[in-house]
């Protein structure tokens, strides 16, 4: 294979018309560029200069590898380039994925920040819930990931680094005119003769309040699901179900239902960001993170109980 540190001498050499100008433009000493030239041209196996008194000339085959060189030292330059635009953040992409309420909330503030400071980095993201993204994480589709888990839950696996976020607490949405709405300590327990309405059965969050419900003595009577919060929400209203809804998923809150903390610790789950560690880490993953971190703070300091 030829190299490419003497191909970029011999058009220095073809450019400047003798080794002294080549010498010169590349800081070598005229020496090094003949050597380096003698070296070329025993790679190849042919003659690529001509000498002369007043300097050299390419041969045939000289011409016909600086053509060549040309190009693949352009293309080189190219590479070292958007590497390096990548690195500092002037390019590449970023490919990210979370589950729905964190998509609607903490995502988009974070999306237009990171833009307004890194225009150039592409962006891609897809919605899904953590048990979907994860093995796309995984196998290489994601850069990003933002995830929920529960206590004793463990979503990552070897090979992932996680950034816990911030804490996302369940309440219980009741309809307004419900006899516990006035109550000011609600157990969960409280509960047990109620109606329930949950996601779907095999959602992370409808196993978590089932979950809850047995360590509080008793099964919950699921009598409606939904994947959608806003349809959970109009269900509660309606006077079919309560529920438990994590407080991402309340940003908007119906007037005809109201929200209630448990007591004595309501169910809470985790809002991780999760990312491959080092060798498929992308240079635009680390920024996201910060700028992730910054956007759970100011949710963080500026939420209070929804109402």
């Amino acid at each position: 294979m030829l190299n490419v540190a003497r191909l970029n001498v011999l058009k220095e050499v073809a450019y400047r018309g003798s080794f002294s100008g080549a010498a010169e433009a590349l800081s070598y000493s005229q020496s090094a560029v003949s050597q380096q030239i003698a070296a070329l041209e025993s790679e190849t196996g042919l003659t690529l200069l001509e000498r002369h008194p007043r300097g050299v000339s390419l041969t045939a085959a000289g011409q016909a590898l600086v053509g060549h060189a040309e190009g693949i030292l352009a293309r080189l330059e190219a590479a070292e380039t958007a590497l390096a635009a990548i690195a500092g953040l002037r390019g590449g992409r970023l490919r990210m994925a979370s589950f729905p309420t964190a998509g609607a909330t903490l995502m988009p503030l974070a999306i237009a920040t990171f833009r307004a400071a890194y225009a150039d980095v592409e962006l891609t993201l897809a919605e899904g819930e953590p048990e979907d993204i994860v093995p796309r994480l995984r196998a290489g589709e994601l850069d990003l990931a933002l995830l929920f888990e529960f206590a004793g839950q463990s979503l990552l696996p070897k090979g992932m680094a996680r950034v816990e976020l911030l804490s996302d607490p369940m309440y219980l949405a009741l309809p307004r005119h419900h006899a516990l709405a006035a109550r000011g300590r609600i157990r969960l327990q409280d509960l047990r003769e109620e109606a329930w309405v949950q996601t779907s059965h095999p959602s992370p969050c409808a196993r978590h309040v089932v979950r809850s419900c047995h360590a509080a003595g008793f099964e919950p009577n699921v009598s409606f699901e939904s994947d959608d919060y806003q349809t959970v929400q109009g269900l509660v209203a309606a006077g079919v179900g309560v529920a438990l809804i994590p407080e991402l998923a309340l940003s908007v809150v119906r007037e005809d239902i109201v929200i209630r903390a448990l007591s004595p610790e309501p169910p809470t789950r985790q809002v991780i960001a999760a990312i491959p560690e080092r060798a498929r880490l992308v240079p635009a993953a680390p920024a996201m993170l910060a700028v992730l971190e910054q956007a759970a703070q100011r949710y963080a300091t500026k939420r209070g109980r929804p109402a």
